[in-house]
């Protein structure tokens, strides 16, 4: 059993011992922490909670809305809905903050309390450790029973959060229309199986083919959208001769695309692509006058091919350190008008701060009728980079800052990145080496324009650290 506290939140399998898993104990002992510190100073307090259709969600959902009524906070219940939903109904409703109870592309055994701030973005990791002590301190306090908070019900808001993309300047709904795309539609079973459609539907999309978009929970194959787990998708989209597969993760926060041919777009050109078209577009009253540049960000481990294309545009390019709260700070502090993470999370700060696959399927639609061309070609026109992805399992005995400085000593004659982890460059070709904040491994990411390249880059890195380990 697994609990892991940080950045991204309170994560763990359900079931086991206290402390151990993400328990009801444990639900409550951070969802209490959260609520009180969300409530500080603030009468009536207000936190809206959503989750995505994993199993677990309903008895995670009725201890945290039983938790943060105990505390005396009001409760806007959205039920079945979507990380970035779930972050814009924040702002809409003037909450003091947001709980997404969702493990993301984990398996089925996980789940997780995402926090959100009151501009509905994660919250920051001086406030998380805040959380996790206050968590720890035994000095939760709950309210009298004449104070005890209210629960409301509110389904309104993947609607909501649907009328608000219609509206921003680059989505072009004639455009779509008049392309009469065919789409097939993957959404592990999770709520992506009630927001995709309903979007596609919006964006006048008729021909829709669904597969495994029932909100159950029961996900049909690894909920991760890698290419090694969309095979389904890949077949029917071919046998159907749609014009694009859309994959979403349990939380429609990652976006896979699948071209007309079966072939993966590759999650790390959903931004690049999205990215091509924005800035090509600037010209959008609202991002004029919002003040944004024509800038982009991703982070350490996302693909060279971003930067590529912003440059291409005449923009400038920026990278920040992994975790999608990194992503946004670099955002603000250089306007970018778009960013994200090469795992296929999109952020378009016209619309909210957060990675959002709805958005993103809307601008890439756009982008694909404007195109002219089918999806495969779109995706041709991109540079070729390729990124090998591996891990090594922890081991309590492994002093991983120990190991990285010696992995820096071997490396120091070439570029050196250290804000997260440590990246180093060898020309156009790199190697990010990190600790991962979701589950007790290193990560090792390498990029080259040769997939073979890059797969032996990523193995030489781990043939080093397991020397430097036996050593």
């Amino acid at each position: 059993m697994t609990l892991i506290k940080s950045i991204s939140g309170i994560r763990g399998t359900i079931g086991g011992k206290a402390g151990d898993a993400l328990t009801p104990i444990d639900v409550v002992k951070y969802t209490a922490a959260f609520g009180m510190l969300m409530k500080q100073g603030t009468t009536p307090c207000k936190i809206v909670v959503g989750r995505d259709a994993r199993i677990s969600g309903e008895m995670v959902n009725h201890l945290v809305n039983g938790t943060l009524m105990g505390l005396g906070i009001d409760v806007i219940d959205l039920g079945l809905s979507t990380t970035p939903t779930v972050e814009m109904a924040v702002v809409m409703e003037g909450a003091q903050g947001g709980i997404i109870l969702t493990a993301s592309h984990n398996p089925k055994q996980w789940n997780a309390l995402k926090l959100l701030n009151s501009k509905g973005e994660f919250i920051s990791d001086e406030l998380g450790k805040e959380v996790l002590s206050l968590a720890d301190s035994g000095k939760i306090e709950f309210a009298d029973v004449d104070k005890l908070g209210k629960r409301y019900e509110n389904n309104t808001y993947i609607q909501k959060h649907i009328e608000a993309i219609l509206e921003l300047d680059l989505v072009d709904v004639e455009a779509i229309k008049a392309k009469r795309f065919k789409v097939v539609v993957d959404a592990v079973n999770s709520t992506g199986g009630i927001a995709v459609p309903m979007l596609l539907r919006a964006l006048g999309v008729n021909e829709i083919v669904e597969i495994y978009c029932t909100p159950d929970g029961k996900f049909p194959h690894n909920p991760e959208p890698l290419p090694e787990n969309l095979t389904a998708i890949s077949g029917e989209v071919k046998r159907a001769k749609a014009d694009l597969g859309i994959v979403v993760d349990p939380d429609v926060d990652r976006l896979a695309l699948v071209c007309e041919d079966g072939s993966m777009f590759g999650e790390e050109y959903t931004l690049v692509a999205i990215a091509d078209y924005v800035l090509k577009n600037m010209a959008g009253k609202k991002a004029k006058k919002s003040g944004f540049q024509k800038n982009s960000v991703s982070n350490l481990s996302s693909s060279r091919a971003l930067r590529d294309v912003t440059e291409k545009n005449g923009g400038v390019y920026n990278a920040s350190a992994v975790g999608e709260v990194n992503v946004v700070k670099m955002m603000k502090e250089t306007h970018a008008v778009i960013g994200g993470e090469g795992n296929g999370g999109i952020i378009y700060p016209e619309l909210h701060y957060g990675r959002d696959s709805l958005v993103g399927i809307a601008l890439f639609l756009s982008h694909l009728a404007h195109y002219g061309k089918i999806c495969s070609m779109l995706r041709e026109s991109y540079p070729d980079y390729f990124i090998a992805k591996k891990k090594i399992e922890l081991t309590p005995d492994i002093n991983i800052d120990q190991l990285l400085k010696k992995v820096k000593a071997k490396y120091e004659k070439q570029p050196i990145n250290t804000v997260d982890g440590l990246k180093i460059e060898f020309d156009k070709e790199w190697v990010h080496l990190r600790r991962s904040n979701t589950e007790p491994i290193i990560r090792i990411y390498a990029e080259s324009q040769s997939e073979t390249t890059a797969n032996s880059l990523a193995e030489k890195l781990i043939s080093d650290m397991k020397q430097f380990i036996k050593s």
